[in-house]
C-alpha cells in the first residue's frame, strides 16, 4: 500500500465509438496529476471549463488535506503529533477517518488506516523498496491498531484526531480516492450533468449512461497480461469499479515478487491465492476500502463478508450505517490459476474474455 496509490490502475473505459462535442462552451476532457496519480474527468456535452475548474479544485483540496507527502496537510499534522496530543481537523478529514475506522471494524482489521508504519518500511513503489527484517516488521505491526485512533466531533462536523501511541501514522490511501470520486459525483449531480466518466488512476465512476441510453463498458486488466486486452468487461451505469491487484506496483528480490497490498496480520504482502479483486457498487468510498479488504481476506472470506454485508443491510443492522453500504456491493476475483469468481448479482453484467466465470 502507498498513499493515494492503493488500487492499481487496472480498469479502463472502453471508448470505441464515443464522440467528443465541439460546441464553443464545451472543452475536451481534462487530465491532471493529482493525489499521486493521473486523474481524468470527461463530462461530454456538459464539460465546460467552469465545471472542470470546480471538479479539479476539489481534487487538489482533498490532496492538500490528506496527503502524507505534504508536510502541511491535516493528516501529516495528526501523524506528527502521534502519542502527544489531539489535532484539530476539518469535517472532511474527520468524516473520512471515521469511515475508515468503520471499515476496519467491519473487516476485522483487513482494512486498517493505521498501516502507515508498515507502508514506510516496505517502501513499495518508491526508489527504496526492500524486504524489511522480521524485527522491523514486528516493530511496525506493534504500532498498527485502528482502535488506537481517538476522535472527537464538534457541532459543525469538524473535530480532533489523536493517535494514542508515538510512532503511529495514518495512511488513507486505501479510501481517499474513493471519497474523492464520490465528491466529484456529488458536484456532477448538483450541476445537472447528464453523463460523465471519472477516472482517478484506475478508480472509475461511470455517471449516467451513454448518449444513446446504453451502458458504459468498463474493462478490468488481465493480471497475466496487463498490457493486453482486458480480462473482464462490465456493463454499468451510475456505478464505481475499483480493483486491487498484485501486478503493477511491486518489486522483485531474489526472484520473489513483493506486491503493495500489505496484510496487517503478517506485516507482509498478502498471499491469498488471488491476483486481483474488483468491487462494483454505487459508492466509491466503499469500493475503495473493500477492494483491498477482500483481497487480504481471500476469495472465500471476502465473499462471506460481502454476503454478511448484504444480509445485514437488508435487515437494517449496523451495516446499513456504514457509509457507502446503502446499496448492493458485488465482487469479481481473479485467482492465480486464472479462474474467475463473481457475485451472482453480476450475472448479465460481467463478460469474461477467456473462460467462464463462477457466480456465487
Amino acid at each position: 500500500m502507498k498513499y493515494f496509490s492503493n488500487q492499481v490502475a487496472a480498469i479502463s473505459i472502453l471508448l470505441a465509438g464515443f464522440v467528443f462535442f465541439s460546441c464553443s462552451q464545451v472543452t475536451e476532457p481534462r487530465t491532471e496529476m493529482v493525489m499521486g496519480t493521473v486523474c481524468t474527468v470527461n463530462a461530454y456535452s456538459d464539460g465546460t471549463t467552469k465545471l472542470y475548474d470546480e471538479l479539479f479544485a476539489r481534487l487538489h483540496k482533498i490532496e492538500d488535506d490528506f496527503s502524507v507527502n505534504i508536510s502541511t496537510s491535516q493528516v501529516s499534522a495528526v501523524n506528527e503529533a502521534s502519542g502527544q496530543r489531539a489535532v484539530p481537523v476539518s469535517s472532511d478529514v474527520l468524516y473520512v477517518v471515521r469511515t475508515a475506522l468503520k471499515y476496519a471494524e467491519l473487516t476485522g482489521g483487513a482494512f486498517d488506516p493505521t498501516v502507515g508504519p508498515l507502508v514506510k518500511i516496505w517502501g513499495i513503489n518508491t526508489d527504496h523498496a526492500r524486504v524489511p527484517s522480521q524485527q522491523e516488521i514486528s516493530a511496525a505491526l506493534a504500532l498498527i491498531n485502528w482502535r488506537d485512533v481517538v476522535l472527537s466531533e464538534n457541532d459543525d462536523g469538524s473535530g480532533t484526531i489523536m493517535l494514542r501511541r508515538p510512532g503511529m501514522s495514518l495512511d488513507l490511501g486505501g479510501i481517499v480516492k474513493g471519497y474523492a470520486a464520490d465528491e466529484l459525483t456529488a458536484i456532477l449531480k448538483a450541476r445537472n450533468v447528464k453523463r460523465a466518466i471519472i477516472d482517478l488512476g484506475g478508480n472509475i465512476y461511470v455517471f449516467g449512461t451513454k448518449k444513446d441510453g446504453s451502458l458504459w463498458k468498463v474493462g478490468v486488466k488481465d493480471p497475466s497480461a496487463p498490457e493486453g486486452n482486458p480480462a473482464l468487461v462490465l456493463s454499468l451505469a451510475n456505478s464505481t469499479v475499483v480493483t486491487s491487484g498484485v501486478y503493477e506496483r511491486f518489486f522483485i528480490q531474489n526472484g520473489v515478487r513483493y506486491h503493495h497490498i500489505l496484510d496487517t496480520k503478517t506485516g507482509s504482502p498478502a498471499r491469498t491465492g488471488l491476483l486481483s479483486s474488483t468491487i462494483v457498487c454505487e459508492s466509491s468510498i466503499a469500493a475503495d476500502a473493500l477492494s483491498t479488504s477482500v483481497f487480504v481476506l481471500g476469495e472465500e472470506k471476502g465473499m462471506a463478508l460481502l454476503q454478511e454485508i448484504e444480509d445485514g443491510r437488508a435487515a437494517g443492522t449496523k451495516f446499513a450505517e456504514v457509509p457507502g453500504l446503502h446499496a448492493r456491493v458485488s465482487a469479481v476475483f481473479i485467482s492465480e490459476d486464472g479462474s474467475v469468481t463473481a457475485s451472482k448479482s453480476l450475472e448479465g453484467v460481467l463478460q469474461v474474455n477467456n473462460g467462464t466465470p463462477v457466480f456465487k
